[in-house]
This record gives structure tokens, sequence and C-alpha cells, in this order.
């Protein structure tokens, strides 16, 4: 009798996962609370895969081997409990799928900064002919790639919650940016599980492997200094050390790796101090996984970002206008102020999460001609920043933003969304507040250039 596999949340990852359960002779059954998107339910049935959708039948999922949960499903969901009480074993999709690879992972994790690095690493192993993927929390899930094809190198964006359900779990290089506090609700509002969380990244790693990380981060190098850290280390940091293996020299990106060499910023195409980090992390990561200096260099060159993330949608008027609509907490909004010199008119706004803003408040008395709040409840934003930027305004509708933001601004200005909150008052979600936002911009250019 084959091993039954219970399947817990039916999303890309779930659906994945099931999928690859089947093509490995397992007992699969899938069961989604909500309910499963028309084109997963298509995928299971044409594969014989029994579901549900609506309900969890626990007497359907308590006779498991195995349960693979969706790493949206948190731990005190009761029907989590009520597996874990039956001492069945819980894993995440990530963790099953690489129990079936011959490749080797590149595994990058970090509250800020995961998909820039992680699309930039599989960009600069695409473009030198690698045989690579591309997974986790971008693209398709890793185990619906393998039941299609092998692949030599896999780079996966990792988030916490995926890294909660790893176990054996064995990236060949491992990347951690930074650590700030963010879904605190999912760790009982304490800092150092969701740091353990982080550092789940490397639990299995050993000295043949390698440790990319960014030093400068005060909680990330508490950690490794408190920790017996077997991976080989290269630290990543924005100051001048001779300890570093990668770092900035003010002009530079220096690397100290099997070779040493530097490149400039204006070498690629991404702006900004912490895209320093970024790209000093993938070109590592890169470069240990083989990729040859100039291969390195040309696909730095040719790499587009993701959408929502400091993309420049269109100038208008003079007026550059710049979407960060990724920017969902202030510590992104740290990031995008240290990456431009000229004035921004500022657009932020939306549920808060906590925010403090006073880690921004001289940034922004320094860079901001103006202040735009994008959102229902917009008191906090305007109290914080009240006598620090001399105009504040507010609006609920995008079409009226950029009208004002331009207004606002002056030949050679910025207009920045970056919100520094969650999105859910007025959008769907992050990157419905950025397309609405893109359209603005664009229908406005169109009107201003007819």
């Amino acid at each position: 009798m084959s091993e039954r596999i219970v399947i817990l949340g039916a999303g890309e990852s779930g659906t994945g996962a099931a999928l690859l359960a089947k093509q490995k002779g397992f007992d699969v059954f899938v069961s989604d609370q909500g309910q499963i998107k028309d084109k997963y339910k298509a995928e299971l049935q044409q594969h014989a895969i029994a579901f549900e959708d609506g309900t969890h039948t626990e007497a359907s999922i308590l006779n498991a081997q195995l349960v693979i949960k969706s790493p949206g499903i948190p731990d005190k969901a009761e029907i989590v409990k009520k597996i874990k009480a039956a001492n069945i074993p819980v894993i995440d999709e990530i963790e099953f799928a690489s129990r079936y690879i011959n490749g080797k992972i590149i595994a990058i994790t970090g509250t800020n900064g995961k998909t820039t690095t992680t699309l930039l690493t599989y960009h600069l192993l695409k473009s030198a002919g690698y045989n690579v993927a591309l997974a986790g929390n971008v693209g398709f899930s890793m185990a619906r790639q393998i039941t299609e094809r092998s692949f030599d190198w896999y780079v996966l964006e990792m988030s916490s919650f995926q890294l909660d359900g790893t176990k054996k779990f064995k990236p060949e290089i491992g990347i951690l940016l930074n650590i700030t506090p963010d879904h605190l609700d999912r760790y009982e509002y304490t800092m150092q599980k969701y740091i353990d969380s982080k550092f789940r990244l490397i639990q299995q790693m050993d000295a043949s492997q390698h440790f990319i990380y960014y030093t400068d981060d005060a909680v990330i190098a508490t950690e490794v200094a408190r920790k017996n850290i077997l991976p080989n280390q290269v630290k990543v940091s924005l100051k001048s050390d001779a300890n570093t293996r990668a770092y900035f020299d003010g002009e530079k990106m220096r690397f100290n790796l099997k070779d040493s060499f530097a490149i400039a910023q204006s070498e690629t195409t991404l702006k900004g101090p912490h895209n320093l980090i970024n790209t000093m992390a993938a070109v590592s990561a890169a470069y240990l996984a083989g990729v040859k200096l100039e291969a390195i260099r040309e696909g730095l060159k040719t790499f587009i970002n993701a959408p929502h993330r400091l993309e420049s949608v269109a100038v208008i008027k003079g007026v550059e206008f710049v979407n960060d609509s990724k920017a969902t907490n202030v510590d992104s909004v740290v990031y995008a102020l240290g990456s431009y010199e000229k004035p921004l008119i500022w657009i932020a706004g939306g549920v808060d999460k906590g925010n403090d803003y006073n880690i921004i408040k001289e940034d922004v008395r320094k860079k901001a001609r103006a202040l735009i709040c994008l959102g229902k409840e917009n008191d906090k934003l305007k109290k914080a920043f009240g006598d620090v930027v001399p105009v504040i305004q507010e609006t609920q509708s995008v079409q009226e933003l950029v009208r004002m933001a331009l207004a606002l601004a002056k030949a050679g200005d910025v207009v920045l969304l970056s919100p520094a909150c969650a999105s859910f008052d007025l959008f769907k979600n992050y990157e419905d507040r950025g397309d609405q936002f893109r359209k603005a911009v664009l229908d406005l250019k169109k009107e201003a250039e007819a």
C-alpha cells in the first residue's frame, strides 16, 4: 500500500507538491479550506488526484503518513494542531521537492530584497547558459518544475514561513540579506523566533557550502557571533573591511572570492545602496556557482527587475514617476529614500503595520518637498510628518494622486510611491496598487503629450 501524503492548501506550491507526490507513486489527497482556483482543480482532476475545498475533513487528513502544508497556513490553525497532536510530520513543499533533485540549490532569504536578489542571481546563471530553475516565492513551484525536467541549479526565494517547514533542506549556497521585524504575529511577537526561522536556512549546511550574509546588519551579526556557523562564510558589507569578501569601497563593489575583481554600480541596471547589497550577494553566489566574470558583467547589464521595486514608470514634464509599491514597511522606504538625490514628492500610506517613522524623518526632511497620503486613515502619517515636510495632502484616488503630485513637483524632481504600509485598505494587494499607479501615470503622460 502506498504511503499517504495529504497536502493542505492548493495554490501553486500545494498543487505542485501534489503533482510531484503523485508522480512518485504516493497516495495523494489535497485539502483546501478555501476555494481552489479552477486552473488548479483542472490539473488535479487531470492527474486523478483526490481533493476537497471549502473544508478540512479530519478523517481524510489525520490518516496521513506525511503532511505538506502551504506556508500561508499558520501552525496555530486548528487542523495543523490536530495533525501535530497525531505525530504526523509536517513539511513545506520545498522540503519535499528538494528530496528529489540531483542539482544544487541557491536559497535566498531576508526581510527585504529577496525577490530582487533571487531574480538577479537566476538571471546571472541563466544568461551564462546554465540549466537553472527559478522557484520558491517567485515563478512556478519547485515541485512542479521537477516533475517536468531536471535542472543543475535551483534558485529559490524563501520566506520565513517556507523555512519553518524545512527539516533536511541543504542549499549549496545560502543568502541572508537582512532581518528586521516583520510577520511577528506568526512568531508570538517574539523577535528571536523570527530570527531563528531565518537561520533555518543554514541548519543543515556544512563547511563545503557557502553562507553569504550582510554583516552590517546588527541582528545577523549578533546571531552569527553566538552560533557555531559551519558553512564557508562570505560577508557582504557597505564598509571597506579586509575581513569581508564582498564590500563597497565608496566607488566600486569589490570581491575577494576565488579571484579578486571590482564592479561599479553604474555597470548594473540597479540603483540605490540596498541594491549594492543585493548585487554583491547575487554576484558572489553566481561566481561561487562557477559563472565566469565576463558572463556576470554581461548579465548585470541586461537584468530587468520585477515590477513595483523602484520601477521608473515615466517622465512627465521633467518629473520622474517611480513605482515602489512593494515597499510595505519603513525599512524598505529607508532604501528607497537613499536611492535618490533629487527632491521628492513622497507618496505613502495604507494599512499601518505599527510603523516607527522616526527612522526616516531626517531623510524625509532633507529630501521631500511634499507628502501625499494615499489611504483611508492618514492621521498617523500626518502627525509624524506634519512638522517635517512643508506640504501634506491626501487622497484615496490614484488618478487624483498623480495629478496632485505633478502639480507639486518641479522639473528634475522624483515622484516616489513608496508607501511604508500594506495596501489592503484601498487595493487588493501591493501589485494592484502599483499597477493602478503605473496606469494612472501613463494615462497622464499621454494626456500631457496630446
